[in-house]
């Protein structure tokens, strides 16, 4: 499989809400993933347990996902980046448009390593 047939995959896939199919297809057993220091959960994931305990602890923080938009990728040889717009709710907080760079690399037809930008709340 192609990146840009990973990288449309994963976003047809995130726009749907199917997340944990697109880990189960489409991410490696040696899955990374990294979320900015200071990001207040988990913020980096080796392998498919803890990358599955790091999605549990976010979901733990969010009182309502009310939806997302996933761009189109833009691929440039084994990586591939998107923009992602949540609208969440998180425990405690109030209702928030959430937008983030998704930088994605790929290899031997799996996604092998995911790395999430994003403005972290002051304070």
């Amino acid at each position: 499989m192609s990146v840009q047939t990973i990288a449309n995959q994963l976003v047809n896939l995130c726009r749907q809400g199917k997340f944990d199919q697109a880990v189960e297809e489409l991410y490696s057993p040696n899955i990374v993933s990294i979320e900015p220091a200071g990001a207040g959960f988990v913020e980096r994931a080796e392998g498919l347990d803890a990358y599955h305990e790091k999605g549990e602890k976010w979901q733990s923080m969010v009182q309502e996902f009310h939806g997302i938009e996933v761009s189109d990728p833009m691929v440039a040889n084994q990586f591939f980046t998107c923009k992602m717009s949540m609208d969440i709710t998180m425990k405690g907080g109030n209702r928030q448009k959430d937008d983030e760079i998704c930088l994605y690399e790929v290899k031997d037809g799996k996604i092998i390593k995911e790395q999430f930008f994003y403005a972290l709340p002051e304070g």
